[in-house]
């Protein structure tokens, strides 16, 4: 979607990176050491399908090798081209840096519409794209992990960590090879809901603050904020899911392929979702919300919060100026082009960055990385020392009461409550709600204490050149 006059996407990362290395003390050197891309694999391999063979072109970026292994999604989609994934891959590296995930970061595509293709014809594509990039040791549990993007999920992440183990027969964490994977094939629970449960995270971290809210000409809570999702994928649907059910936000709207809906009363997004798999991934012909051909219309609507879910470059010089919400989130990998962020930055407009806002996904990749390394799901070990610690306290409670006749009584639902250990997902939650709380503070810090840095973008590149920056000096370089 990109607009005459405007950089690609690409050169919008890299006009981002630089207007925050301009306000950084860094060495002309060490500054392009991290801004460029280490390498690029492109391969191009056949598979024999429908009684011909079939030549695909795939990438594997690595942007940056200042913490191994590199870290970044494997997409599926027509538009995968060598400079999207190189781009991706830097603002992998950024985020893995921003929320402190050991890693440094890398991206790769497949260029190829999976729905072009059933399904066993799409594995043997996964597993022969899989067998280039292992034997090269792109795909690799201490070196490069994949996880899912666009196009791909958790069936592909099981296609890939099973090839991985059939060429390594040996290796003890082989199922580290790659994140996302199913829960009964390595996974973690949890995964699937990370990235659109970072945006909620990021949300409520956001409007623990006054100042902030105040900057974006909002008040209050989340609690009856109208929010228009672009995309209803998987992490928009779980944004929109979880900011509707838990947080009281008004979902107004939802733009998808073939329009929008919109409910100034608020959508119910599990009901919209059981439509759109009922219809072909469509939402015209839904009952209970006005149906607009425009999708792209909708971005322009009146509301508080809007969250671009999907693609990158929607909003654009050709849109900005008519954006009216005040805050944006960005769930997607750069929906909002350089051009479009000068604008809306004139107009007041906050934007929590893609670079934090969606890094749920990347933190709970992590989670299940180190869970493969380890070899045991978290909770197994405390659960239930937990829950025999809690029962004490409760009990010794419950005597005192009856000893002294004080007639205590716990309130309603506490007490099954309070003796529930916590399990894999609490305990996955409670890491990536940490991650995103601190991660938040550390870009607000800067933003807050820099007369010079106007926006949380240019403090959240600040941030994480920073400990790029750290990690290269700390190496000698």
């Amino acid at each position: 979607m990109q607009q005459a006059g405007e950089p690609s996407f690409r050169e919008s990362v890299d006009l981002m990176f630089n207007r925050a290395a301009k306000l950084m003390d860094l060495s002309p050197g060490l500054e392009q050491k991290i801004r460029v891309c280490n390498s690029t694999y492109t391969v191009r391999f056949g598979v024999r399908l429908r009684g011909k063979i079939e030549t695909f072109t795939g990438y594997r970026s690595v942007h940056s090798e200042h913490m191994e292994p590199v870290k970044g999604g494997i997409r599926f989609a027509l538009s995968v081209s060598q400079d999207e994934v190189e781009a991706l891959a830097a603002l992998m590296t950024y985020k893995c840096a921003l929320v402190e995930t050991p890693f440094g970061g890398s991206k790769g595509g497949l260029c190829i519409d999976p729905r072009q293709w059933d399904e066993h014809e799409l594995e043997q594509i996964t597993r022969r794209f899989a067998y280039e990039l292992i034997k090269r040791d792109l795909i690799h549990p201490a070196q490069n992990v994949p996880a899912p993007d666009m196009g791909t999920g958790e069936r592909e992440m099981a296609w890939i960590a099973d090839q991985y183990a059939r060429m390594n027969t040996t290796d003890i964490n082989a199922k580290a090879c790659v994140t996302g994977k199913p829960p009964h094939a390595g996974g973690i629970q949890g995964r699937v809901e990370a990235t659109g449960r970072g945006v909620q995270y990021a949300l409520r971290e956001f409007f623990r603050h006054k100042e902030d809210i105040g900057k974006a000409g909002l008040t209050g809570s989340l609690d009856g904020k109208r929010v228009i999702v672009q995309g209803l994928g998987n992490v928009g649907y779980h944004a929109a899911k979880f900011l509707s059910e838990e947080d009281g936000a008004k979902v107004i709207a939802v733009i998808e392929r073939d329009g929008a809906l919109l409910n100034p009363k608020g959508l119910d997004i599990e009901d919209v979702r059981q439509w759109m798999n009922r219809h072909g991934g469509l939402l015209a012909g839904y009952p209970n919300a006005r149906h607009m051909a425009d999708g792209g219309a909708v971005l322009e609507e009146s509301c508080d919060i809007l969250i671009p879910a999907a693609l990158e470059g929607v909003i654009h010089l050709g849109n900005a100026e008519r954006i009216k919400a005040p805050l944006i989130v960005e769930a997607a990998n750069g929906p909002v082009t350089f051009g479009a962020d000068e604008i809306l930055r004139r107009k007041g407009c906050v934007i929590i960055p893609d670079m934090y806002a969606n890094a749920g996904g990347v933190t709970v990749s992590y989670f299940e990385w180190v869970k493969n390394l380890s070899h045991i799901r978290f909770g197994r070990m405390q659960r239930r020392a937990e829950e025999a610690r809690s029962r004490l306290l409760v009990e010794e409670l419950e005597r005192l009461s009856a000893d002294q006749n004080l007639g205590w009584t716990l309130a309603e639902g506490f007490k099954e409550k309070f003796l529930q250990g916590s399990d894999e997902l609490a305990l996955v939650r409670s890491g990536l709600d940490d991650t995103m709380r601190t991660a938040y503070q550390a870009m607000r810090e800067v933003w807050h204490s820099r007369q010079d840095v106007e926006d949380l973008r240019v403090a959240a590149y600040i941030v994480s050149i920073g400990r790029v920056a750290a990690t290269y000096r700390s190496k000698g370089l």
